[in-house]
């Protein structure tokens, strides 16, 4: 007979998660563990309402006890170990403790876990016939151009096919579109698909994605129809350097038109100097050195010009000084004047 050789568990295996108790009140708390998980995985951890194992979260993180929730990250082998308090979830039960991966591949667990004195009522039917399943992963197409650089929304469009596991067509789907940064939950908002998927066929499908102005780090895609989560895409956003950029060219442009302009108001109110040159008066100050020589000053001229209120002929210091005509002076008037002949 061939011995029993243990296989060990494959990357294809699902993890799993066990519970120190099935059933805890608000307020105290259990232990949970985990195996099969990438090693160094970040986990959240999150006791979530109206969801089975079987079904998944029904209602997203929207339905569990976010506030109370956990992280852990696994060891090398993929366990973890990490205790949890009991919360109620915003929904009735039945509970589950849910257990996802926050980043990279995507991969989850639930636990069967009872919140005593919460109230229970059953999950929703399914109105329908028909039901919708992703048959392949979704991606999202498009990228950023220079007004994303510059802060402007970024977008993106998530494309994904469905098919129709159902026993009826499925006219105008509605969907649910939500984004969330981290650990987060996501903001959803309903896009309807225009067209009809008939029992067993399938539909490629593409619904617009946008993000707030700015936005910028690491976001999840999330999809949901008929209440269930359905697929996730992680989405690196860039930092938008522009604004970066324009704010740096305003602290330098600014100062700089700033300080023009109060120069050329100076330069507009300050006197101006008797030749034609602006420019602020200071007084003329002569340096005195200790020991040096000041020039002398130069003699001026004697002056020949006489008082203004004197003339040459009124000045009376020469009134006594008159000569006496001569003879020959054809025109002194001492002299007679002979006649001559009859």
């Amino acid at each position: 007979m061939a011995a029993a050789v243990a296989v060990p568990a494959s990357a294809a295996d699902p993890p799993t998660v066990k519970l120190s108790k099935s059933q805890a009140g608000t307020g105290g708390s259990i232990t949970v563990t985990g195996d099969g998980w990438r090693a160094r995985a970040l986990l959240m951890i999150l006791i979530c309402g109206q969801s089975v194992p079987s079904t998944g979260v029904t209602g997203g993180t929207n339905s569990c006890a976010n506030a109370d929730g956990r992280a852990v990250t696994t060891d090398a082998e993929g366990r973890f170990s990490r205790k949890l308090p009991v919360a109620e979830p915003p929904v009735p039960c039945p509970c589950v403790v849910h257990v996802a991966t926050v980043q990279g591949a995507k991969a989850e667990a639930d636990a069967v876990f009872q919140v005593a004195g919460h109230a229970v009522e059953p999950l929703p039917a399914d109105a329908a016939g028909g039901r919708l399943s992703v048959l392949t992963d979704t991606r999202l197409d498009g990228s950023g151009g220079l007004l994303t650089w510059f802060g402007a929304p970024p977008a993106r469009t998530l494309v994904f096919t469905v098919g129709n596991v159902g026993t009826s067509p499925v006219k105008n789907p509605v969907f649910q579109v939500g984004t969330s940064h981290g650990v987060f939950a996501p903001q959803w908002e309903e896009q309807q698909w225009r067209g009809t998927i008939a029992p067993g066929r399938k539909a490629r499908i593409e619904l617009p994605v946008e993000l707030a102005a700015g936005a910028h780090g690491d976001y999840t895609v999330s999809l949901k129809y008929g209440g269930r989560v359905m697929a996730e895409q992680p989405w690196g956003v860039g930092r938008p350097w522009g604004v970066t950029l324009f704010w740096i060219l305003v602290a330098l442009v600014v100062p700089a038109a700033l300080f023009r302009v109060g120069m050329a108001v100076v330069d507009r109110v300050r006197p101006r100097r008797s030749g034609g040159h602006r420019g602020f008066g200071l007084p003329e100050l002569a340096l005195r050195l200790p020991g040096s020589k000041q020039p002398q000053q130069e003699a001026a001229p004697p002056s020949n010009s006489t008082l203004p209120w004197f003339t040459p002929d009124s000045d009376p210091g020469t009134a006594g000084r008159l000569s006496a005509p001569h003879d020959d002076s054809p025109t002194s008037p001492t002299t007679p004047t002979r006649k001559g002949p009859p």
